[in-house]
C-alpha cells in the first residue's frame, strides 16, 4: 500500500506533467525538453509499478490543443487520441511485455505490429459520409476541435471523394505536413514580403490549414498522410496493416515506409533503418509509431486517458550545437516559480535558429557550473524549447565568476523560498517569489494563463496584450477584461482604447466581441483559468465533472476551505498543549469541509496534493474575491460527461480479490468504456463492487454499507452485453 510521501508524489507528477502537456500541445510554448518530460513520466511509471493501486485513474496524458474562437467547433464522435513515448530500446521492450501481461499473452505467443514514422505535422480528422467528404477538423483537446472543411478543401493531397468501396462512414485520421522544399520556398516568400518567418514546417502546416481565409490555404502547398481512422460504419479490415491498405485502395496517402514486424528485434531495425534515412527525407519526422496490428486485440487493450495502450511512439534522439551563453536572466511565473532562462549566441539547431535555452532551476545551474560568457552544448527534440546540456569548461574565459541564484526575486524584492518536497522532505529544487499576487510578474502571468487557449481563450487578448493592458492599469485582475468595454466608454474620447498604438475601430469592436463571445463558458475552463497550482488541464476536467456545477464547486471549496482553517486552529493548540476536549468543536461548514476534503483525496487522478492546492488557494480571501468579481460578470456551464449507452454509465464501480478471466487492468479498461468511473476505495457513494477470489476487507465493507456486489460472472456477462 503506497504511503502518503509516494501518493502525494505520484499527484505532484501527475499533475506537472499535465501541465507540460498543455504547454505542448495547446500553446506551442514547451519549457522542458523531451528528455526531461520522459523522465517525469518514468518516474511515474516506477511509482505505479511499487505501488500498483496508484495506477488507478493515473493522470499522464496529453490531449491536444482546445479549439481557437477563430472556427466553428467540431466534436469527435470517437475521441483523437496522443501516444505514450518511448526513448529507448529498453522501453519499447516494457511497451511490448505491459501488451502481453494486459492480454495475458506468453512470451512466445505470436504477437505482431506495425511500425511507421511518426509525421512532424497537424493531426486531422476527415470525415467522408456516402464517400464524400462532410467534414475536417483538427485534434483540438482531443474531443472536440476546429472545423477547417473548408481550408481542406484547397490541400490537393486530400481527396474530396473516396473510392467506391469505401465504407458509407468512414472518419479518417492522419496529419497534414509541409515538405522542406516547399516550407522554404514559403519563408523565401515571406521575408521578400516583409514578413516574419516561420519557425519550422510543423508550424506553418498547422498555420496553413488554419488561415481564417480559407482561399490562403491553397497558396501554401500542403500534403498528406493518412495513418488511422475513428467513426467507422464497418471496418474493411482486421488488421492494422490491412486497414492501411484500404485506405491506399480508397484513395488516401499512405506513408510507404510502413513495415510489419514480429518482434522486438524487428521493431528496433525497422527504427535504425528509418533513422539512417531521416536526413534524407521529403519531410520531417520525430519518431517511429508501433501499433498492435490485431484490431480485435487493440479492441481490448483499449486506452488510458487518452492515449491507446496498443501504440507507443519511439522518438529520435535530440538534436544538439555549440554556442556561447552571454547571459542568464531569471524569469517569474504564475505560481512564482524562479525559471533561469540562457541567452544564446544564436545558432541553428535542426532547421530552427534557437537564442534562448532552458536551464531548469538553482540546482541545474549549480550542477553545470554554467556561467555567463562560457561556450556551452544545447539540445533540441522537436518543437520542445532548448536546453544547455554541458558546458565546454576548457573554453572559459577567464575570471567568470560562479552565478549566484537570487534570493529576492527580481521584479517585486520578495524573498526567494524554496518549499519542501513532500516526498523527499527536502527543500524542493524549484525556487518561488513569495510575494503572490503583490508580484507584479504574477499578476501578469496569472493574466495571460487566464486568457489561454485551455482556458478562457479571448481572441485578441494574448500574452502581449495583456502585459500592455496590465501596464497601463487597464486590467488588474480576470473581471477586469470583462468591465473593459463599459470603461473605456466612460472615458473621455482621447483616453479610448481606439486612440492607442496599433488599434483602430474595427480592431477595438473584435476584441470586445471577442471577450463578450467569452462570458458564457464552460466549468473546467473557469477551473482551469483560476490557474490554481498543480491544478492543470486534466485534473480541472476531473474536477468539473465531479461537482458538475460551478456553484456546487464553490460551495465545495468554500467548506473546504474553512475545515482548513479550523484544523489548523485545532493544529495549533495541540502543539501549545491545549487538551483535546478542551479544543473547540468542529463546527457544522468544517465537518463538511472535512468530508469533501476526503471525497477529493480520493478522486483517482487528484489525491492530497491537489486537495492542499485547493485548501491553499481558496483559503486566500484576495483569491475568493478575484473569483466573486469574475462571477458576476460570466455565466458558467453545467459539466456534462460524454454519454455513453450501457447499464453501467456514470456508475462508480470498485473491484476488488483476483480476476480469473481478464486482467484487472482490462477489467477496469473495460469499465471505463462503458462509461463507468472505476475507484480505488469503497463508501457509500460506490455503485458496484465486482469482488473475485480473495477479496477481503473491501468485500466485508461494501456487505456492510448494502452496496451491489458482483461476483466475476456476473460482472462478465453484464460486461459483455452493455
Amino acid at each position: 500500500m503506497a504511503d502518503k510521501k509516494a501518493s502525494d508524489r505520484h499527484a505532484a507528477l501527475a499533475a506537472e506533467i499535465a501541465e507540460h502537456d498543455k504547454r505542448y500541445f495547446q500553446d506551442d510554448n514547451p519549457t522542458i525538453s523531451d528528455a526531461d518530460y520522459d523522465a517525469l513520466r518514468r518516474e511515474l511509471e516506477d511509482l505505479e509499478s511499487d505501488f500498483p493501486e496508484l495506477a488507478d485513474g493515473s493522470i499522464t496524458s496529453g490531449i491536444g490543443a482546445a479549439p481557437s474562437g477563430a472556427f466553428a467547433t467540431v466534436e469527435h464522435p470517437v475521441p483523437m487520441l496522443s501516444l505514450n513515448k518511448a526513448l529507448t530500446e529498453e522501453e519499447v521492450a516494457d511497451f511490448i511485455t505491459r501488451v502481453r501481461r494486459f492480454l495475458r499473452l506468453a512470451a512466445d505467443a505470436p504477437l505482431t505490429f506495425t511500425a511507421e514514422p511518426k509525421i512532424d505535422g497537424l493531426s486531422i480528422s476527415l470525415r467522408y459520409e456516402n464517400r464524400k467528404l462532410a467534414v475536417a477538423a483538427t485534434r483540438g483537446d482531443g474531443a472536440t476541435g476546429e472545423n477547417v472543411t473548408a481550408n481542406v478543401a484547397y490541400v490537393a493531397a486530400i481527396p474530396q471523394t473516396l473510392g467506391e468501396d469505401a465504407p458509407d462512414l468512414f472518419e479518417v485520421r492522419g496529419e497534414v505536413y509541409m515538405t522542406h522544399a516547399d516550407f522554404e520556398a514559403l519563408n523565401t516568400r515571406l521575408v521578400e514580403e516583409d514578413k516574419r518567418p516561420v519557425a519550422n514546417p510543423r508550424n506553418a502546416a498547422a498555420g496553413s490549414l488554419r488561415q481564417v481565409d480559407a482561399a490562403k490555404t491553397g497558396d501554401r502547398p500542403l500534403q498528406f498522410f493518412a495513418y488511422g481512422w475513428g467513426e467507422v460504419s464497418v471496418l474493411p479490415a482486421d488488421t492494422q496493416e490491412g486497414m492501411i491498405a484500404a485506405l491506399k485502395r480508397f484513395g488516401l496517402p499512405v506513408n510507404p515506409l510502413t513495415r510489419h514486424c514480429e518482434s522486438l528485434e524487428e521493431l528496433i531495425a525497422a527504427y535504425q533503418a528509418i533513422a539512417a534515412e531521416r536526413a534524407g527525407l521529403a519531410y520531417d519526422i520525430d519518431g517511429m509509431v508501433y501499433k498492435v496490428d490485431r484490431l480485435d486485440l487493440q479492441a481490448r487493450l483499449g486506452e488510458r486517458e487518452r492515449r491507446p495502450r496498443w501504440a507507443i511512439a519511439h522518438k529520435f534522439p535530440a538534436e544538439r550545437a555549440i554556442t556561447e551563453l552571454e547571459a542568464i536572466e531569471i524569469q517569474v511565473g504564475r505560481t512564482g516559480a524562479l525559471t533561469p532562462v540562457a541567452r544564446l549566441v544564436p545558432i541553428t539547431v535542426g532547421g530552427v535558429v534557437v537564442r534562448n535555452a532552458t536551464l531548469h532551476n538553482a540546482d541545474e545551474i549549480a550542477r553545470l557550473d554554467v556561467r555567463p560568457g562560457d561556450t556551452v552544448e544545447i539540445q533540441r527534440a522537436g518543437d520542445v524549447i532548448p536546453q544547455v546540456v554541458s558546458v565546454l569548461k576548457d573554453k572559459r574565459p577567464e575570471g567568470t565568476e560562479p552565478y549566484v541564484f537570487p534570493d529576492k526575486c527580481p521584479v517585486c524584492g520578495s524573498q526567494v523560498v524554496a518549499e519542501m518536497n513532500p516526498r523527499t522532505g527536502r527543500p524542493d529544487v524549484v525556487r518561488r517569489c513569495t510575494g503572490g499576487l503583490v508580484c507584479e510578474a504574477q499578476q501578469v502571468e496569472r493574466l495571460k494563463h487566464f486568457v489561454s487557449r485551455a482556458a478562457f481563450d479571448i481572441e485578441g487578448l494574448g500574452a502581449k496584450q495583456i502585459a500592455a493592458f496590465h501596464a497601463a492599469g487597464l486590467i488588474k485582475t480576470p473581471a477586469d477584461i470583462f468591465t473593459l468595454a463599459q470603461r473605456d466608454a466612460a472615458r473621455p474620447q482621447g483616453e479610448r482604447l481606439v486612440n492607442r498604438e496599433g488599434y483602430g475601430e474595427t480592431s477595438v469592436q473584435n476584441l470586445f466581441n471577442s471577450i463578450e463571445s467569452r462570458r458564457t463558458i464552460s466549468l473546467r475552463r473557469v477551473i482551469y483559468a483560476l490557474g490554481i497550482r498543480r491544478v492543470g488541464e486534466i485534473s480541472s476536467r476531473v474536477l468539473a465533472l465531479h461537482f458538475k456545477t460551478w456553484d456546487a464547486f464553490r460551495e465545495a471549496m468554500r467548506l473546504l476551505a474553512i475545515a482548513a482553517d479550523e484544523r489548523s486552529t485545532r493544529n495549533e493548540g495541540v502543539a501549545a498543549g491545549t487538551p483535546l476536549d478542551d479544543l473547540p468543536s468542529w463546527s457544522k461548514d468544517a465537518e463538511e469541509g472535512q468530508g469533501v476534503r476526503a471525497e477529493l483525496a480520493a478522486i483517482d487522478g487528484l489525491g492530497d496534493v491537489v486537495a492542499d492546492a485547493l485548501e491553499a488557494f481558496f483559503g486566500e480571501h484576495h483569491n475568493v474575491q478575484v473569483i466573486d468579481d469574475l462571477s458576476a460578470e460570466i455565466t458558467v456551464e453545467d459539466e456534462v460527461a460524454r454519454a455513453v449507452d450501457s447499464p453501467i454509465s456514470g456508475k462508480s464501480i470498485v473491484f476488488t480479490g483476483s480476476l480469473e478471466q481478464m486482467t484487472r487492468d482490462e477489467a477496469k479498461a473495460r469499465a471505463e468504456s462503458l462509461g463507468a468511473r472505476v475507484v480505488g476505495s469503497i463508501s457509500k457513494k460506490t455503485d458496484i463492487v465486482v469482488a473475485g477470489p480473495g477479496a477481503g476487507s473491501k468485500l466485508a465493507k461494501a456487505q456492510s454499507l448494502g452496496l451491489e456486489i458482483w461476483d466475476e460472472e456476473t460482472w462478465m456477462e453484464r460486461a459483455k452485453h452493455a
